[in-house]
């Protein structure tokens, strides 16, 4: 990979002088999905698959990008005292929201830079390509400018990005697991107050099957903001009587004596998932933890009937995966990952019965939605990284 992101920056800017290359992962989320923005414990994992970028500084300040997965607009040319959103920016936007995020926490660099961005992450999969990328550009422009920025606060100024500069309402989990991978490791974390734990991901004779939908979406446009606001509605319903900062703040129990408080049927619909998503995400930790995957499967196909139902954000096709999943033999348990909408599914899956179960999902899909699904099996990536 690093051959050939060189010879794009030769192809782009006509040599590689003084030319350093950095990767940052994708993710998945076992589960606890839609809880990040709302105080919860979310699992994801890095992936093998994510965010390549070949950078070199400038003698001046122009700003140069361009990304091989999107080479139609060319070089995009950025300016540090022009940092605002541009639809002709496209793409750009991600890595220049985070310039600007990295930028009003006083760090400026005196140099612009040259810069060619390659993925292997498949567009709009919901496997957290746009996490990757602002992740990758601010821990390039971390090493390359000796900013010394820690990899929380990377991950916290990835966030402010897309929150500000995009208009995306996501909470911390994705750039955070891009920021922070492991190994072989998921990421335990408290969305609340940013504390953590690794947690080994020893799946045995099983993986982790990612599906596809190949749906595309764009979330900026679609029901996701909606969904932050819904929330934010119900826990204002139940701040009325309740001392909370979080919907997570309550377990099941105290979510069925106050949900009365909620008057609006959807929004409490809504809180019910979020509030049950993160009990099941702190059961599934432990049960990970004793390797008790059998049970820990249990919880995944909860999470998605509970994302079907409480907090639609499934819809055909990633129903039509997960469904057909779970009538395979050699699955311990399905659902959809990430935003929803589209994007991915994931399985655990018996490694011996993989390719069957592949091809029987395929098969189901094909013929009910009308295209096909694909499928990935990726090994458990780590963190950020200079590839020497």
């Amino acid at each position: 990979m690093k051959d050939k992101l060189l010879d794009l920056f030769r192809e782009t800017y006509g040599d590689t002088d003084g030319v350093r290359v950095f990767f940052v992962p994708g993710r998945v989320n076992i589960i606890g999905e839609h809880v990040d923005y709302n105080g919860g414990h979310v699992l994801p994992c890095p992936i093998e698959m994510g965010t390549y970028c070949a950078i070199r500084s400038r003698d001046d300040r122009e700003i140069r990008m361009y990304s091989a997965n999107f080479p139609e607009p060319g070089i995009v040319n950025w300016n540090y005292s022009e940092l605002v959103n541009r639809v002709d920016a496209a793409w750009s936007n991600y890595p220049a929201g985070v310039l600007w995020a990295m930028a009003s926490k006083g760090l400026r660099p005196e140099r612009g830079f040259d810069v060619v961005f390659l993925g292997d992450i498949p567009k709009q999969a919901g496997l957290s390509s746009s996490a990757s990328i602002e992740v990758l550009t601010g821990f390039a422009m971390n090493e390359i400018f000796g900013f010394d920025t820690s990899l929380v606060d990377l991950a916290l100024m990835g966030q402010k990005a897309e929150n500000i500069f995009i208009g995306m309402g996501c909470g911390i989990m994705d750039q955070f697991s891009a920021a922070l991978g492991k190994v072989g490791q998921a990421i335990f974390l408290n969305t609340a107050d940013l504390t953590y734990e690794y947690v080994p991901l020893d799946l045995g004779k099983y993986c982790i099957l990612i599906m596809n939908t190949c749906k595309q979406r764009h979330l900026t446009d679609s029901k996701y903001n909606e969904r932050l606001a819904e929330c934010r509605r119900a826990l204002t319903w139940l701040q009325f009587e309740l001392d909370v900062n979080y919907l997570c703040d309550l377990d099941e129990e105290q979510f069925e004596e106050y949900k009365y408080l909620i008057e609006d049927e959807t929004e409490q619909k809504r809180a019910k998932h979020v509030i049950y998503e993160n009990v099941r995400t702190i059961k599934a930790k432990a049960l990970l933890e004793e390797g008790n995957l059998a049970e820990a499967g249990k919880l995944l196909n909860q999470s998605h009937i509970s994302l079907q139902r409480d907090y639609e954000v499934t819809g055909i096709e990633l129903d039509t995966l997960v469904e057909s999943a779970w009538e395979q033999e050699g699955v311990l348990g399905a659902r959809m990952t990430g935003a929803g909408f589209g994007g991915c599914a994931i399985c655990i899956a018996e490694k011996d019965r993989v390719d069957e179960i592949k091809r029987n999902v395929g098969e189901m899909y094909a013929k009910k939605i009308g295209y096909e699904a694909e499928f990935y099996i990726t090994d458990v990536g780590g963190g950020p990284e200079e590839i020497a």
